[in-house]
């Protein structure tokens, strides 16, 4: 039985030994780190319909654009006013923007960032609560050495029913 047991054991050991190792995670390049943190900081903007944190992540430069089921803004400006003023802070009285399934590419001063979000909020008008669900595109450029958003393009999730989505 000694001896039967030493086999198991030296085959055991063999045999894990061929199973390679996982690898290890690549860490994000500091440019991805970079734009997952200004993702993270856009979410809490959203959250908050806070325009002095979403300055921090927006270029305030005049080409800057946003595409949104209830329009289209040019310019910083815009998106402030339209965007987080009037329809994230006077529509809702509570905001979450939950960002998933993050994927960035980067390419020297440019990058682009895909996600898909959940968003839950409360109207202030009767306090009922709204659910969407839907993916979006950011495009950053560095700006002397910082990233910034430049434009942004979100919609609802796709439709796959017969004559949908066309």
């Amino acid at each position: 039985m000694t001896s039967r047991f030493l086999v198991r054991a030296v085959t055991v050991c063999l045999l894990g030994a061929a199973v390679p190792a996982a690898e290890p995670a690549a860490p994000f390049s500091s440019d991805e780190a970079a734009i997952r943190s200004l993702i993270a900081a856009y979410a809490k903007s959203v959250d908050a319909a806070d325009t002095t944190l979403a300055s921090t992540v927006w270029a305030s430069t005049p080409d800057v654009s946003f595409i949104h089921p209830r329009g289209h803004e040019h310019g910083w400006a815009a998106i402030r006013t339209k965007f987080y003023e009037q329809t994230m802070g006077q529509s809702f009285s509570e905001r979450r923007l939950s960002v998933k399934d993050v994927a960035i590419s980067c390419y020297g001063e440019a990058a682009w960032a895909e996600f898909y979000w959940d968003f839950a909020a409360k109207l202030r008008t009767d306090g009922s609560s709204i659910a969407t669900h839907g993916r979006e595109t950011q495009v950053y450029r560095k700006f002397d050495g910082a990233w910034r958003l430049v434009h942004v393009h979100y919609s609802g999730m796709p439709v796959t029913g017969e004559r949908q989505g066309f």
